[in-house]
């Protein structure tokens, strides 16, 4: 089968499309044949180096959608997604023509997403899964506010915490592009950095949200906490500038706060799997849609593809390949 490997950290070009022998599933395991896999900005920071578990040689990529081609009996032939945080980090990927995973971490595509839409759920909805649900048990009725709202993460957390029944507050550095979730579903702020707080307690009258979901963390951090209300949850999943931060603890705990990190590379495929099946019913009511696919390429022309994903490519660039 085609792969695409790397042995060295580097930019895109340390990639390359190698002949490798098909892998045979054993025991509890399954093959599935790659119809689509999308590029996540975490794929190309682990090409970069920065994701220290990673082994190589490796093959890359961690959402994918395809067809069980063998393994379990009653699996061949169907058509499912999937995610890893171990995928394409310490075993290999989906940036290839079939992938190896273990047959307890099948899940079944849901039929009102093609496979394109289906590589490009798993890394954002499992993320903003894991804060608002598992991590901050966001309940209806409470306010939500979601920091960089029309990213990737921020726009799966907009969804989910519409169909929870949440108030949604989004804030962005400039407007929400066309189609993001919180033109729809909320109250979009566009602030300055540090009127943030003060344009969220404008928006609470005073009090402040229930929730912050922090997609950018670092340079973010103080101004998130300080949005918070009495015994507000808030959400860190990222590092965006300082990896160290500072704040009041007296004013911290006399809010009676909760901090809360939410790291998805904690989730092998088959942890991952459960979440994707929690997601389901969301994605076929229609209450949750992936985001648009901006561009696709076939296997060969990988390079450019992370390219496109280094470069800002607004949208899900989507490997295909079979063809």
């Amino acid at each position: 089968m085609k792969a695409l490997r790397f042995t060295r950290h580097g930019k895109p070009d340390v990639l390359t499309i190698q002949d490798i022998t098909d892998p045979a599933p054993g025991e509890g395991q399954a093959l599935v044949r790659i119809q689509a896999a999308s590029i996540n900005p975490s794929d190309v920071k682990n090409v970069q180096g920065a994701m220290e578990q990673t082994t190589l040689p490796r093959t890359p990529g961690r959402d994918f959608a395809g067809i069980v081609e063998a393994g379990p009996a009653s699996w061949i032939g169907a058509e499912v997604w999937g995610t890893g945080g171990d995928t394409g980090f310490t075993r290999d990927g989906s940036h290839a023509q079939y992938i190896l995973v273990p047959a307890a971490s099948l899940r079944r595509k849901p039929s009102v997403l093609d496979f394109d839409q289906a590589a490009s759920v798993g890394v954002n909805f499992i993320a903003a899964w894991r804060g608002l649900v598992d991590g901050a048990a966001l309940r209806s009725g409470e306010t939500v506010l979601i920091i960089a709202a029309s990213g990737g993460v921020g726009n799966a957390g907009v969804q989910i915490a519409k169909r929870i029944g949440a108030t949604i507050i989004g804030t962005d550095r400039r407007p929400p592009r066309p189609g993001a979730a919180i033109t729809e579903a909320g109250l979009s702020l566009v602030a300055d950095t540090a009127d943030i707080p003060a344009a969220v307690q404008k928006a609470t009258n005073g009090r402040g949200a229930d929730v912050v979901l922090d997609c950018v963390g670092g340079v973010m951090f103080r101004h998130a906490l300080d949005c918070l209300s009495l015994r507000g949850r808030l959400l860190e999943m990222s590092v965006t500038g300082a990896r160290e931060v500072t704040f009041n603890l007296a004013d911290f705990y006399h809010n009676e706060s909760r901090l809360i990190g939410v790291d998805t590379l904690k989730l092998d495929l088959t942890a991952s799997a459960n979440v994707l099946e929690s997601l389901r019913p969301g994605f076929e009511s229609g209450d949750y849609r992936p985001a648009p696919i901006a561009r696709w390429f076939p296997l060969t022309d990988a390079v450019a593809a992370y390219q496109a994903v280094a470069d800002g490519e607004s949208g899900r660039v989507v490997l295909r390949p079979q063809d």
